[in-house]
C-alpha cells in the first residue's frame, strides 16, 4: 500500500494509505451514518460525482458479492429482465467518486461474498484512502458543509498547494446536472412477478435495482426509459403509472424532467416518485430546491407523516431538498398540493403530494437494501392509485 491524502476544499489535508486504485479522484466530500450496507452505497447512482466518507469504522468485513448492487455494470443486453433479475456474473457498477474508510478489514468473513472490498475497487478503478480520522472529517463537514475534495494516492501524491488548486478547480456540486450520465442509454423491460396487473413507465434518472424488484413483486411491469425520454416515449407504453426515480445532480438543472412530469399531470396519470423525483414533482407542483449544508445520508432518518403524525425510519441519501414546511398547503396547475412528511431531525420536506391521490413522492427510499423497510409500503399506495384509476375507467365508472 502507498500513501494516500485526502484533500479538502477548505484547505485540510488528511494522510492514509491507499485503498482500492491508485491515482487521483476529485469530487464533492459527503459522509453516510449507515454502519451496514456498504455495497448497495457504493453502487447508488446518486452518488455519482460524489467521495463518500463512511461514518463506521470497521469496513468491509462482508466483502462483495454479486447479488446485492444497487446498479449494473455490464451492458444490459436483455431487453426484458425476470422480477428476480440478478445477474450473478455482475458484481455492480460502483458510482462513488472515491471512498475513504478508517479501518477496512483485510479478511473476508461471510458466506455470500465472491470477492473483497478492496479487490472490487481496484477492479473498478475506484480511488480510495483507509487509515485517516474519519471522525474528524466527518465533523468538518458536519459543521462546515459538504465541499470538493480530492483523493491523491501513489504517483499522484504532489505538495498540499499543488493538490488543493486541483481540488478547487473542479465544478461544484450546486448546478450539476448530473441525471443523464447515470441513465440506461436504451430502455428495458422488468418483467412482473407472477400474472401482471399494472404497466408502469419509470424514467431512469439514477434508478437504483430494488425499485423495479419491488414493484415487480406486487404485479407490476416496469418499463425503464432513459432520462431524455419524451412525453410521447411514455404514452407508446399505454402504462398505467408513472415512476419518477432517485438519481444525482441539482435538482435546479433538471427543467426537461420536470416540463415532462407537468405532461404527465396534465394526463391524470398516477405519479410515484422517490429522492431526486420529489424533487421533480415538486418543481412540477411549483416549489423551489436548495442545496442542504450536509445532506441526509444514513439508514436511521425519521420522517413524519404530517396527516397521521406517524414515524418511520428510512434510508436516505441527497444533498438538495424542497423548499416548505409541515403544515403547508399550495395551489397547483393540477390541483391542490400539499407537503406530506417532513424529517424528525431538522424539519426538512420529506415528501409532497396532490391533495387528490392522484400524484405523491418522498425524499427518502421505500425500496431501502438493506434496509430498513417502514416505508415500503408506499408501493402499496402506488398500486392502489393505480386500482382507482382503473375502476374510474370501466363503464360504470367512466364519466360521461
Amino acid at each position: 500500500m502507498s500513501k494516500a491524502v485526502l484533500v479538502l476544499e477548505n484547505g485540510d489535508v488528511h494522510t492514509g494509505l491507499s485503498f482500492g486504485a491508485e491515482g487521483v479522484t476529485l469530487g464533492e466530500a459527503v459522509f453516510c451514518t449507515a454502519m451496514t450496507g456498504y455495497q448497495e452505497m457504493l453502487t447508488d447512482p446518486s452518488y455519482h460525482r460524489q467521495i463518500l466518507v463512511s461514518t463506521a469504522p470497521q469496513i468491509g468485513n462482508t466483502g462483495w458479492n454479486t447479488e446485492d448492487g444497487e446498479s449494473l455494470l455490464g451492458k444490459r443486453s436483455q431487453v426484458r429482465w425476470s422480477a428476480d433479475f440478478i445477474d450473478h456474473q455482475d458484481p455492480g457498477k460502483i458510482w462513488v467518486a472515491g471512498y475513504a474508510v478508517r479501518n477496512p478489514a483485510r479478511r473476508v468473513s461471510n458466506w455470500r461474498a465472491t470477492s473483497g472490498l478492496e479487490d472490487e475497487l481496484s477492479a473498478q478503478g475506484v480511488v480510495g484512502i483507509a487509515g485517516i480520522d474519519t471522525r474528524a472529517v466527518v465533523r468538518t463537514l458536519r459543521e462546515t458543509g459538504s465541499m470538493r475534495a480530492g483523493i491523491f494516492s501513489g504517483e499522484a501524491v504532489s505538495t498540499d498547494d499543488d493538490m488543493l488548486a486541483r481540488v478547487r478547480a473542479q465544478a461544484p456540486m450546486a448546478g450539476a446536472d448530473l441525471a443523464a450520465e447515470v441513465s440506461t442509454l436504451e430502455p428495458y423491460v422488468v418483467e412482473a412477478a407472477g400474472e401482471p396487473r399494472f404497466r408502469v413507465a419509470a424514467l431512469d434518472m439514477g434508478i437504483k435495482a430494488n425499485t423495479p424488484r419491488m414493484l415487480a413483486a406486487r404485479g407490476v411491469e416496469v418499463h425503464i426509459l432513459p432520462a431524455g425520454a419524451t412525453f410521447d416515449d411514455i404514452m407508446a407504453i399505454e402504462p398505467d403509472g408513472f415512476f419518477l426515480s432517485n438519481g444525482p445532480g441539482d435538482p435546479a438543472t433538471a427543467d426537461r424532467a420536470v416540463e415532462l412530469t407537468r405532461q404527465v399531470l396534465a394526463a391524470k396519470l398516477p405519479l410515484f416518485g422517490i429522492c431526486f423525483g420529489n424533487q421533480i414533482l415538486g418543481r412540477a407542483l411549483g416549489l423551489g430546491t436548495y442545496k442542504l449544508k450536509f445532506g441526509h445520508r444514513g439508514i436511521n432518518v425519521p420522517v413524519v407523516d404530517v396527516a397521521t403524525g406517524e414515524v418511520a425510519i428510512t434510508s436516505q441519501n441527497h444533498g438538495f431538498a424542497l423548499e416548505g414546511k409541515a403544515g403547508d398547503e399550495f395551489d397547483t396547475d393540477f390541483g391542490r398540493g400539499r407537503v406530506s412528511h417532513v424529517c424528525a431531525n431538522d424539519g426538512v420536506v420529506e415528501g409532497v403530494e396532490l391533495i387528490d391521490g392522484s400524484a405523491f413522492s418522498v425524499q427518502y427510499h421505500p425500496e431501502a437494501a438493506s434496509g430498513p423497510h417502514d416505508a415500503a409500503n408506499l408501493f402499496d399506495k402506488f398500486v392502489a392509485a393505480m386500482d382507482t384509476r382503473a375502476a374510474s375507467q370501466t363503464p360504470e365508472g367512466t364519466d360521461s
